[in-house]
């Protein structure tokens, strides 16, 4: 639909910021050009200059000490990502100026020091709000002790979810899948790393005086006080499902969750095994990326076995080529570059339940 919210968003904008332009920085707000008028090259220079300064902006922050890691400069980040995404697949909607006005609004609050900063995280362009266990997992790691840690993971799984509750509007569900996967493998990685980021101890406290027999549920809360989600993503060669031709850099990742698991001494309640395949295929078979896929998981079972994870711990699946992460539609001049930007779909994704000893 026409563009027609410049206007709105700058309002919105100066109304947010408030009394902090007249203290810090005088800042205009990052805005694109109307859909229309998107017609030029010498336009969509101009709008690419504007997410570029965006972009110098939140660098500039970054260089004067706030953390890359930091909620809201990822979230920031994100949103300018998302933006700029949508923008190059020529989305003739509000939410590449929506998205970008929501990473501006955060840019210029950092930029000022207002405090606090706002922790919403706004369904821009009307979008739907899909996967409402994820939002509600979202929640939960803001509220751990472990959430210093899970920071950048969780905002930007927030954005991604916004982004596709606006696809889900736009186009359906199936453009709308690939962003909801991508959000819950970093709602994933943010449980992992919130509950692993050692808080500093709780203070000591009497021992409590002894429950009454009629309480039979004490001791599966204790267990559930002890429970830690781990996450790998382990990525495969193309066409590929031998152990040797598991990618160094996820292999790496799947070594430190089992050294966390044996280092915390950890005990192993589940593990789901997801295995996934791209979508080419040169073979004319339709189930051959879907056994491709059960061959990936089974090489990660196989390892995690052989390293001391149970076997009757682990439940695999395999879904072939349906859930697609990353689609590289405009992607690339060569095959071995097409194959390199289609990496992220040759996953087995490693979800671990576990507890934590008691004491």
């Amino acid at each position: 639909m026409p563009f027609r919210a410049t206007t709105l968003a700058a309002t919105a904008l100066a109304a947010f910021c408030g009394t902090a332009f007249a203290q810090g920085t005088q800042q205009q707000p990052a805005t694109l050009a109307p859909e229309a008028a998107r017609i030029s090259d010498g336009v969509i220079q101009q709008d690419h200059k504007v997410f570029e300064t965006v972009q110098a902006r939140i660098k500039s922050l970054n260089d004067g000490g706030r953390r890359v890691a930091d909620y809201h400069l990822s979230k920031a980040q994100c949103w300018l990502d998302v933006s700029f995404h949508e923008y190059t697949r020529n989305d003739r909607s509000q939410f590449p100026q929506a998205a970008l006005t929501e990473s501006d609004k955060l840019v210029i609050a950092m930029e000022n020091k207002v405090q606090p900063l706002p922790m919403d995280t706004p369904l821009v362009n009307g979008a739907a709000r899909l996967r409402p266990d994820l939002w509600e997992r979202l929640t939960v790691v803001q509220r751990s002790s472990g959430f210093n840690c899970a920071m950048q993971r969780a905002a930007c799984a927030e954005v991604e979810l916004v982004h596709a509750g606006n696809e889900f509007n736009q186009q359906g569900w199936r453009h709308a899948k690939p962003y909801v996967q991508m959000a819950e493998d970093m709602v994933a990685e943010a449980e992992q790393r919130a509950s692993t980021c050692n808080p500093a101890p709780a203070p000591a406290v009497a021992p409590p005086a002894p429950a009454p027999a009629a309480v039979p549920c004490a001791p599966c809360a204790a267990a559930e006080d002890r429970r830690v989600r781990l996450f790998a993503n382990v990525v495969f060669a193309f066409d590929r499902h031998g152990r040797a031709d598991i990618r160094a850099g996820s292999r790496e990742q799947l070594d430190e969750m089992l050294a966390t698991i044996r280092r915390e001494k950890l005990t192993v309640e589940s593990v789901e095994l997801a295995g996934h395949a791209d979508r080419l295929n040169s073979t004319g078979n339709p189930a051959y990326n879907q056994k491709l896929s059960e061959r990936r998981a089974e090489t990660v079972r196989a390892l995690l076995v052989e390293r001391g994870i149970p076997a009757q711990a682990i439940t695999a699946t395999a879904v072939g080529d349906t859930q697609q992460v990353e689609g590289c539609e405009r992607t690339k001049s060569s095959q071995p570059a097409l194959q390199e930007c289609l990496l992220p779909n040759r996953r087995v994704t490693v979800n671990v339940t576990a507890t934590r000893p008691s004491r």
